[in-house]
């Protein structure tokens, strides 16, 4: 078997190549750092993703958390995985060398925490979100929650939730009805019920530390009036001992497709009128805090989506290598033997258009963390602040693009396995099961394209677009370079062109009031807004690729080869038909918006 869980030259090629990790290094937070301290850390997370949470992803799958007695009950392998993970300082690769970290850029331990995601889902949704709620405390708390809860959760000793979502409500944050009473002492008496909370309950930890949703008292109508709340499974003493148990129950789990290994759980706060809790930040502000949990899950959930779906692509691509059946169409003679179906066309088309989606979805969202990295350790406020507004219009992207498009890799790696793809006995069918989930996770295709659209595109005046649309105009006339780039840059720019006139349009619309019907479509808005990136993503590898090719290592002539056929592919087959859905969106067609529930 080839690499299961990514292709080590591919992520060479993106770190070195495409994105320029190295240049991180002269930059002070990482100045400590080289190659060499680069390259072991990507090494020590593919050792023990392969030694400690690939094997028991199919257990993982086929024994799901337990509920019994009030308490969650995984199978054994998981704690060994995540105590392995945590002693060899995954948890806090970002963090600061005198917080216990490695100090590690946000390009690098993403680069390391795609490995755990590709190797198994479920299993690494423990420490991922404990990672998001430990630096949302960081943000947010005051001195005392930090020493409190964030140093055990940096410790290892203590995991995170986000508690977001009520029964009633879903998606819609505004009605949820969960509520905080203050208390004397300070704290806060909660009450409410949250449903699908992954990690809300388990065994891997001393505690859990629930990052709550909630109104007070006298909060405003919807989202203004929601607070932010830290809710541990136990109290916490002063000396930092465990109390008794806080008001939290398990009142049940969640049996879902796909991430079977991770709980997802019902919990019930203030049953018994006792769930203490702790205010972070301050009242009615709690969304806008809790956005950056969100928005970092986000992205997690759209680096998921593509591991998922990378795992998928060099499965089928090791099963088309060595599965030898039928002949080409020229052989006509039934005594030649059969050859191995990567030889068939229709095979070919599959496995490229897998590949053309699992790596430029897994260019995208590292050059994401990248951008993460602009935002903190760039020289100047003016560039910083021009890294943030480019990463927050792409947020949408990275987490639907992939969420979408990997899961239709996950599908063709089944195709391609033709009978044995949908059995059990091979793993391509649970990767589509679990990667299924994540167009639902943190917000749906129809929840981001209304953020895209509705938000993202006009906020700050236009400057995260105007920032995008220079660069894709800067990667295009470095293209120029490159005669035989010329057929892949061309369908690129008449796209661009063509969405900035619709998008003038769509925001003009939205500027005099006309809601409805600029919306309507957004999620089509949405497909051809990531596809242009996505595009762009892709000329940018091809102009690396064929830097790549001049040097002349005969080694990785094939390699950079294979980068320019999937970046043709994607460029002169996919972006093309992204004018249909313009044409859509131009004409602002009202077939879905008038529709009527009685003609259903």
């Amino acid at each position: 078997m080839s690499e299961t869980l990514l292709s080590s030259r591919n992520l060479a090629f993106e770190l070195y190549e495409v994105l320029d990790a190295e240049g991180l290094t002269q930059r002070e937070r990482f100045a400590e750092h080289n190659r060499e301290t680069f390259d072991a850390a990507i090494s020590t997370a593919r050792s023990i993703a392969e030694k400690y949470f690939a094997p028991h992803n199919r257990k993982n799958d086929e024994n799901e958390p337990r509920y019994e007695d009030g308490q969650a009950i995984l199978i054994p392998e998981v704690k060994p995985a995540v105590d392995a993970f945590l002693e060899a300082g995954f948890l806090n690769a970002a963090r600061r060398f005198e917080d216990g970290g490695m100090q590690l850029p946000t390009l690098l331990s993403q680069a390391c925490f795609a490995h755990f995601q590709s190797a198994n889902a479920a299993s690494t949704s423990y420490p991922f979100l404990t990672m998001g709620a430990a630096n949302l405390i960081e943000s947010f708390g005051t001195d005392e929650q930090k020493q409190r809860f964030l140093q055990p959760m940096i410790d290892g000793r203590f995991f995170g939730t986000m508690a977001l979502t009520e029964p009633h409500a879903g998606s819609s944050l505004s009605d949820i009805r969960t509520r905080a009473e203050p208390a004397t002492d300070g704290s806060y008496r909660l009450k409410g019920n949250k449903i699908f909370i992954s990690g809300g309950d388990h065994p891997l930890s001393e505690n859990i530390v629930h990052m709550v949703l909630a109104k007070l008292p006298d909060a405003p109508a919807g989202v203004k009036g929601i607070s932010l709340f830290i809710v541990p499974k136990f109290l916490v003493n002063d000396d930092g001992s465990l109390g008794p148990r806080n008001d939290v129950i398990l009142a049940g789990l969640f049996h879902k497709m796909g991430w079977r290994g991770t709980t997802s759980t019902a919990l019930n706060f203030g049953d018994n009128g006792q769930c203490v809790g702790y205010l972070v930040g301050k009242p009615h502000q709690g969304l806008s805090y809790m956005f950056q949990m969100m928005n970092e899950a986000r992205i997690g959930v759209g680096m998921g989506a593509v591991m998922l779906g990378y795992a998928g692509y060099l499965y089928s691509l090791d099963y088309a290598r060595e599965r030898p059946q039928g002949r080409l169409p020229d052989s006509k003679d039934p005594n030649t033997a059969p050859v191995s179906i990567i030889q068939h066309a229709d095979v070919k088309r599959m496995l490229l258009t897998q590949k053309a989606y699992v790596e430029g979805a897994f260019d995208l969202g590292l050059y994401a963390a990248r951008l993460f990295d602009d935002t903190t350790t760039l020289a100047s406020d003016t560039e910083r602040q021009q890294a943030h507004e480019l990463l927050d219009l792409l947020t949408p992207i990275v987490k639907s693009w992939p969420s979408e498009f990997c899961l239709k890799a996950n599908e063709l790696a089944i195709q391609i396995l033709g009978g044995h793809g949908y059995t059990r006995e091979y793993p391509v069918e649970q990767y589509y099961r679990d990667n299924r989930l994540n167009p639902i996770h943190e917000g749906t295709h129809g929840i981001q394209s209304l953020d895209l659209l509705g938000r993202k595109l006009a906020q700050n005046n236009g400057a995260g677009l105007k920032r995008l649309l220079r660069l894709i105009a800067d990667s295009s006339e470095r293209a120029q370079a490159y005669e035989s780039l010329t057929a892949l840059r061309q369908p690129l720019e008449t796209l661009v062109s063509h969405l900035q006139s619709v998008t003038l349009g769509l925001l003009t619309d939205l500027g005099q009031g006309k809601v409805n019907s600029s919306l309507a479509n957004s999620a089509l808005y949405l497909k051809v807004f990531g596809h242009t990136v996505i595009g762009w993503r892709w000329l940018e590898q091809a102009i690396r690729a064929e830097e790549g090719l001049a040097r002349g290592n005969a080694a990785d002539a094939a390699f950079y080869r294979g980068k320019l056929q999937a970046a043709r592919y994607f460029l002169t087959w996919e972006i093309p038909g992204c004018h249909h859905e313009l044409t859509i969106l131009q004409a602002r067609d009202d077939t879905c918006l008038a529709m009527q529930d009685e003609w259903f």
